[in-house]
């Protein structure tokens, strides 16, 4: 048998057997629920994490004694770290496995949680918040290498619309939270509740989720080594003979050129690009909200956390209804072109224009969205009710995600045998330039005014449209090369 430890050749054993009759995932549909529900679960934490933090901005620079720059800092090293710490943990998810790289992860997350509670001074904050989104950035990245593991291209769009819907109650709850807890029992208590809400998640995690990824188990059928079996399984497996593939499971060194590898891509690099400067947009309009709204509206740091409701209930709604679009335009092409909807290792996507499957329904949601940005910026301007510019944030959640959603299926469908790997690069271009964005959000504020500011970040979102139409027309193209390219190698 071919190493588990190479994907291609594990892929290229099954066909040699019978390729016809084997399924792309084991998996029933309930245990697909159940797995997804738990990799939504822990995409959650990397969001609220950042967005906790949000109402209680002004409440850390006086406490502290530092300016609200060298506070915004501390979101800006965030970001850095959102980016840079998924090109590790990604390809060892890959190699090793989803299980041991979420525990990885989440032990880093809590213990960075219960320096952030106890430090004083800002240079911890500033590291330990570089640690906590070493532990929490990942966890998207992760939960879209499952859904590669266990979904085929026909259902993968409601599946990561599940994956990313679970996230993105973050941006709405993680302020309503922080600005609670900010208020009534300080900033600290922020940092305590992530670390009890982490190991509340690890629990069920520990006992019951199993391992997916690809190289491990293969389609799930496969039996992981038994250190990487669920608790309860493993209990049941102690008076077992030892089973699995503990000898051809290799763990190496985390290697970051993959990731890197991925991003320098022709059609991957314009899709990443295109989608990060939409991040960078959304997330200077998440960043400036606290500032703006206390001297504009004098909301304290409760009130504000209010104020993010709208944003990541659009956001939420966008993740599921543009996951059903996702695979209704799927299946629409699907039928057009006699392509059947199964996949198993012998029937991928090498002729299928799966670009345009998923980029068809980004185009009228980046321009909504960037219009909605406009009209958020001049609201602000002209002070109208705070009801006005709230109301746009539903509306942007609900385009922007939408748009976020098509790239991220996108990325996994060109990669499903390194998807954490491929998930990660899309973090590593957006969180980078996202940082940037954020660093430069409170001078341009300051130099171009509110209005302007934010039209000239819509402007920008709105120049990205050409590149999505040069990956339908020349992606295909690309892919086809990248897979000789891949096949000869």
């Amino acid at each position: 048998m071919a190493s588990l430890s190479d994907p291609s050749k594990e892929t290229e054993t099954a066909r040699e057997e019978d390729p016809s009759d084997v399924v792309y995932s084991v998996f029933t549909r309930s245990q697909k629920r159940y797995i997804v529900f738990l990799a939504s679960w822990a995409g959650f934490f990397s969001p609220v994490s950042s967005h906790i933090y949000f109402p209680a901005l002004n409440s850390v620079a006086d406490d502290i004694d530092v300016s609200s720059t060298l506070i915004n800092l501390t979101l800006t090293s965030y970001m850095i770290f959102q980016g840079l710490s998924p090109m590790f943990v990604g390809d060892f998810a890959d190699k090793a496995g989803r299980r041991p790289a979420y525990m990885v992860c989440f032990l880093i997350y809590i213990a960075a949680n219960i320096g952030l509670a106890l430090q004083d001074n800002f240079a911890a904050l500033f590291v330990l918040r570089c640690v906590q989104s070493a532990g929490s950035s990942t966890t998207i990245a992760l939960s879209s290498g499952v859904v590669a593991d266990i979904a085929i291209a026909a259902e993968r769009g409601s599946y990561m619309g599940l994956v990313i819907a679970g996230s993105l109650p973050g941006p709405a709850l993680g302020p309503v939270i922080g600005g609670l807890l900010s208020q009534y029992l300080g900033w600290r208590s922020a940092f305590w509740f992530l670390t009890i809400f982490a190991g509340a998640f690890l629990v069920p995690f520990v006992l019951f989720f199993p391992e997916t990824a690809r190289a491990i188990v293969g389609n799930g059928s496969i039996p992981p080594p038994r250190w990487n079996l669920p608790l309860v399984s493993w209990f049941k497996s102690r008076n077992s003979p030892p089973e699995g593939n503990l000898n051809q499971v290799k763990v190496r060194f985390p290697n970051p050129i993959k990731t890197l590898s991925i991003v320098f891509q022709k059609d991957v690099g314009i899709i990443l690009f295109a989608n990060a400067i939409l991040f960078a947009g959304f997330y200077d309009v998440s960043a400036s909200i606290p500032s703006i709204y206390n001297d504009l509206y004098g909301l304290d740091d409760l009130q504000i956390g209010l104020c993010y409701i709208p944003f990541g209930l659009g956001a939420t709604v966008a993740a599921i209804v543009t996951g059903k679009l996702l695979d209704w335009n799927y299946r629409r092409l699907a039928n057009q072109l006699n392509v059947p909807l199964q996949e198993t290792r012998a029937h991928n996507l090498a002729h299928f224009p799966i670009e345009k499957a998923r980029l068809q329904i980004a185009f009228p949601l980046l321009i909504l969205g960037s219009c909605t940005v406009i009209a958020f910026g001049w609201f602000l301007d002209f002070g109208v009710h705070l009801a006005a510019p709230t109301m746009m944030l539903f509306f942007m959640g609900l385009t922007l995600t939408g748009a976020f959603n098509t790239v991220s299926t996108l990325l996994i469908d060109f990669y499903p045998m390194n998807a954490a790997s491929a998930a990660a690069s899309n973090n590593f271009v957006r969180c980078l330039l996202g940082a940037g964005a954020t660093a430069l959000i409170d001078p341009m504020l300051g130099a171009m005014g509110r209005g302007w500011c934010f039209t000239f970040i819509s402007l920008v979102m709105i120049l990205t449209t050409p590149l999505l139409w040069v990956i339908i027309r020349s992606g295909p193209r690309w892919r086809e090369e990248r897979r000789n390219k891949d096949r000869m190698s």
